[in-house]
């Protein structure tokens, strides 16, 4: 069965009926992410030398795409699943890879924090050595799948070197790791993402991933793009599915007095057409982007620092447009709109945040250092 099609069974079978359950009760979606496991999905960029696809950037793409049309949530649990592995992949010992690539294993990203807000590559959590063993403290601020993870893929001052941070695995189960409060948010409600402390959580010093003080070049050069482009594809998915339950809605509602839809005003087309071209453009911008990071392309960083952003943007944009068309049908949970509205509410202040982004785009077009 091909990738698209292995999408669209899932969809069909778990998601359109998750969904909304998902978002009413605030519930991780361990359906989904069981069913995604099953048909090899959570190993799909893990190494078929490990037993995963050997998948790269675009079929994950196409995945948090999919998924998004339907369940954001689930879409950036997986998204964060993915930017974990590419991690994993390049620096995690090999039983921990095959956990991954056989779909027993779901990690996820433990990177911002309480006191460096967005600026997540500048960790003020701490690791310490005692004997054979690192110690780690730390106040995570927003973990996605918090505690429903298998993993987390852990950020740090460095032990001993220079450098802005190291990386770690950290076992979910921990000893020492609490979470403060459960997620009650707006949207993205089945995610899971709370804020995760660390006290003195011991850890094998041989979990580190990657060279002390290395973690900065491994973020910008490893995380940041997967993250920033598969965040693009939630919000790019999410537009579109917006825009389908919007058309459907004008096609199918009528003027019976005048035997005619909403379709066929000419403001409601404009409207939608406004729409379908912002999300075609965002979607252009990841294809762009994924094009830009396989060829290793002059521009590669400055794609990647614009595409979270625009999707984000745009995904504001298209999911108005969208209630704006159906207008009081819009409202109503049974409709589906109102909840990727809420749902898009996200990226643009998930970090790093759109504003964050303009300010580094800027730097790059007027020739300036990023950091």
């Amino acid at each position: 069965m091909s990738l698209t099609d292995t999408l669209a069974r899932i969809d069909t079978d778990v998601l359109q009926a998750l969904a909304p359950r998902t978002d009413a009760e605030g519930r991780f979606p361990r359906e989904a992410i069981d069913a995604l496991a099953g048909a090899g999905l959570l190993g799909l960029v893990s190494a078929t030398a490990v037993g995963g696809q050997g998948r790269g950037l675009a079929e994950a793409a196409q995945v948090i795409t999919a998924l998004a049309r339907t369940c954001p949530s689930t879409a950036m649990i997986v998204c964060m699943h993915y930017c974990a592995t590419a991690v994993i992949e390049a620096f995690g010992p090999e039983p921990l890879r095959r956990a991954v690539a056989e779909g027993r294993h779901l990690s996820t990203l433990a990177f911002s924090e309480a006191e460096s807000r967005s600026h997540f590559w500048a960790p003020a959590s701490t690791a310490r050595a005692e004997g054979e063993a690192v110690l780690l403290d730390a106040r995570k601020s927003w973990v996605t799948s918090a505690f429903e993870a298998d993993s987390y893929v852990w950020s740090s001052k460095p032990v001993v070197a220079d450098g802005a941070s190291t990386l770690w695995w950290v076992d979910a189960k921990a000893d020492g790791l609490s979470q403060p409060g459960r997620f009650d948010g707006l949207g993205l409600r089945g995610n899971a993402s709370t804020p995760i402390t660390a006290q003195g959580v011991r850890i094998a010093a041989d979990q580190r991933l990657g060279a002390d003080g290395q973690g900065f070049d491994i973020m910008m050069g490893t995380v940041l793009p997967w993250f920033a482009t598969l965040s693009a594809c939630c919000s790019v998915g999410l537009s579109d599915g917006a825009l389908t339950r919007a058309i459907g809605h004008v096609g199918a509602t009528q003027h019976q007095h005048l035997s005619t839809s909403l379709a066929d005003l000419p403001t409601i087309r404009a409207y939608l057409a406004r729409g379908r071209i912002k999300a075609d453009m965002a979607q252009a911008l990841v294809n762009d982007t994924i094009a830009a990071i396989g060829a290793g392309r002059l521009d590669t960083m400055l794609r990647v620092l614009e595409v979270k952003a625009a999707a984000a943007e745009t995904a504001l944009e298209v999911t108005d447009i969208a209630m704006r068309v159906c207008g009081g049908a819009a409202f109503r949970k049974e409709a589906g709109i109102e909840r990727l509205f809420r749902d898009a509410r996200a990226a643009s202040v998930m970090a790093p945040t759109s504003d964050v982004l303009y300010d580094f785009i800027g730097k790059a077009v007027t020739g300036l250092p990023l950091f």
